[in-house]
Order: structure tokens, then C-alpha cells, then sequence
């Protein structure tokens, strides 16, 4: 039996202050304006300065707190004392706005230059540019295809481009990330690793000399990481993907320190993969019940898959997109058959013998 999930801080840090979590790793916590209210970043030693690993919402509370960390006091070796702290750098793990939405700003205020993995920066662009199938026209006219109401889909018209208020700019440059390359950050190697599902080219980073993993959005210790199809790729398998992703964690020690996103750090990085599957097994389950005989679509299985009501736009949009998830997740294993009809896509599995 994997070791259980355990927690080495019993509460998160206020806005704007770095408590440090590991030799040389310091951990912000930033708000959000969601239902999901904060998200983590870290600071990484990098020679008399700090490599920032994700950036926060674009927001003016959020700029407030970063400077702030810029004021405040360092911490960790004798050397690194003293007021204020620098960036070198910012590396971004995906291009989510509360992991992007202040790059641009942090190079401005900093001069810390941006690092990405391309199919993110590039993503990142489609969003904020409304290209082809990244336009709100694109996503609306996919969930109508797959039964969203019309109120529903006016109210996310109405919304207009999110991303943008949470990304208002992207820097010019970037440095690109790879999967497996090796970033020196002060005294430490860390090892990039790709996942896929929840973005294009998400990078987490590995450092096997202090143990820690920080794992962005694609391991977190309460609420599962949301898995989208999106409608530029109508017929992907991202939970698929995501799925394997996580199982290539697998490989790290049991004891490593996992540093999420969103959450409190953690250990029991085995556990909580199994729990994913167990959870994601448990709701495809449900959807294949829900589906036996007769043909729903994906906003009918909003209900099914999550039990309470979606109560606004940007909830409306996640719900949408893991639902479809799920549903091309069990078409691709044989499990459901797709049906289109009357500019509908409905999904059907065999009644139980």
C-alpha cells in the first residue's frame, strides 16, 4: 500500500509573504477571483536573486503582493539576507492565466525574462488573439453542438474573452522549455517534465537532490485537475493523456515533497495518483450508466459528472469541457458510441445484460 497523503504546513501564508518550504524554495500564496480562490507560486534561489516558478492572475491585488515579496526581507542561506529580493527569471508551467497572466508585468517590473514551453507560448497567443478554432465563436458553437442551452451560451458570449483580462499581454521573447532538459537554478539541478491533458506542453519541474516536484496544476492533493477538450480539437482524448501523464510520476520516490498550484504542499505523491484513477474510473462509471439506451449529450452529463449546480460562466466553460472529456475519453476505449444527428453529438452505451 502507497504511504498516505500528508501535510508538512497545517496553513497556507498570507498574500505577499514567502515562507520557505524546502533549502532555497520559498512559497507564495496569491488570490483568484473564482470559486477557486488562490493559486501557489514559488521562489527558487538562483544565484543572488530568485527564479519565480508561475506568475498570478493579472490583477492590481495581485501586482500589490508581488511587490511586496519585492520589498520584503530575504530568507534561506546567510548570503541571500538582507531586504528586497530580485528575479532572474520567470518560468512559467503552462499558459492558464493564473500561472501566465503576469509575465509581461514581471519583465517590465524586473526585467525576469520568460521561460515556456513553445506549444504553450504559442496556445497562450491563439487565446488571447482569437484564432481560429481559440475564438469564443469557435467554443460556443462546439457546446451547442454538444446540447449547452441557449442561455447558457449567451451568458458565455456575454463573458467575452477571459483569458485576456487574466493574460493582458504576453512578453515579446521567450525561452523555450523542453521536456527532460535540465535547468540549473542557483545550487540545484531541476529536470523538466511534460504532461499533457490540462495544456498543450504543461512543464513540471523535478530536483532529485532536495526531493521536490513542483507539479503545477497536473498533481494536486484535494480537487481534481480540470481535463478539457477543447474545440480546436473536437475528437481529443485529453483525460487519456492525462491520465499517463501523471502515471509517469510514478518513477519519483514516494517520499518526495510535492509543491501544486493549488492546495498546500504535500507528500504521498503514489497515493494521490491512484486516487485520480480511482476518481476518474468511479465517474466514467457513472456516465456509462447514465448512458445505457439512450443517446445524452455532454450538457445533459454536466449533472451526472458533478453533482451540484454550475452556477456561472467560467464554471460553465470547465464543465462543459471535462464532460466532453470524459465522453471522448470512453468513446476512444469502446465503451460508448458517438452519434451524430440534427447538429448534435450524443453518446450511447450498450444496455446491461
Amino acid at each position: 500500500m502507497n504511504a498516505p497523503i500528508a501535510y508538512p504546513h497545517e496553513t497556507t501564508p498570507p498574500a505577499g509573504v514567502a515562507v520557505a518550504v524546502a533549502p532555497g524554495i520559498e512559497w507564495l500564496w496569491m488570490p483568484l477571483p473564482f470559486a477557486l480562490n488562490h493559486i501557489n507560486l514559488w521562489l527558487l534561489a538562483d544565484g543572488e536573486g530568485y527564479a519565480a516558478v508561475d506568475t498570478g492572475f493579472a490583477l492590481d491585488p495581485i501586482k500589490d503582493a508581488w511587490k511586496s515579496v519585492f520589498a520584503g526581507p530575504r530568507s534561506g542561506s546567510p548570503g541571500r539576507q538582507g531586504p528586497g529580493r530580485r528575479l532572474t527569471r520567470s518560468i512559467v508551467t503552462h499558459c492558464h492565466p493564473d500561472h501566465l497572466g503576469l509575465a509581461a508585468w514581471l519583465e517590465q517590473e524586473t526585467g525576469a525574462g520568460l521561460w515556456i514551453a513553445q506549444g504553450e507560448y504559442l496556445a497562450a497567443h491563439m487565446m488571447t488573439e482569437q484564432i481560429a478554432g481559440y475564438r469564443i465563436s469557435a467554443m460556443v458553437e462546439f457546446f451547442r453542438r454538444h446540447g449547452l442551452e441557449q442561455a447558457r451560451i449567451d451568458a458565455l458570449v456575454e463573458r467575452g474573452n477571459g483569458y485576456k483580462r487574466g493574460v493582458p499581454e504576453i512578453p515579446a521573447t521567450y525561452r523555450r522549455l523542453f521536456d527532460g532538459q535540465v535547468l540549473k537554478i542557483g545550487d540545484h539541478d531541476w529536470r523538466t517534465i511534460v504532461g499533457h491533458g490540462h495544456a498543450p506542453e504543461h512543464m513540471s519541474l523535478y530536483c532529485a537532490e532536495l526531493g521536490v516536484l513542483i507539479s503545477g496544476d497536473m498533481l494536486l492533493p484535494r480537487i481534481s485537475t480540470n481535463i478539457s477538450v477543447m474545440a480546436s480539437t473536437p475528437e481529443a482524448d485529453p483525460l487519456g493523456l492525462f491520465l499517463a501523464s501523471i502515471d509517469g510520476f510514478r518513477s519519483l520516490p514516494a517520499d518526495t515533497l510535492v509543491l501544486p498550484s493549488h492546495g498546500r504542499p504535500f507528500r504521498g505523491l503514489h497515493a494521490r495518483i491512484d486516487q485520480l484513477h480511482a476518481h476518474h474510473a468511479e465517474r466514467c462509471a457513472v456516465l456509462l450508466d447514465a448512458c445505457r439506451g439512450t443517446p445524452k449529450n455532454a450538457a445533459d452529463l454536466i449533472a451526472v459528472l458533478f453533482n451540484r449546480e454550475i452556477p456561472d460562466p467560467h464554471q460553465t466553460m470547465f464543465a462543459m469541457g471535462e464532460s466532453i472529456a470524459h465522453l471522448n475519453y470512453l468513446e476512444h476505449a469502446g465503451k460508448l458510441q458517438r452519434i451524430e444527428k440534427d447538429g448534435l453529438v450524443r453518446y450511447v452505451s450498450q444496455p446491461k445484460e
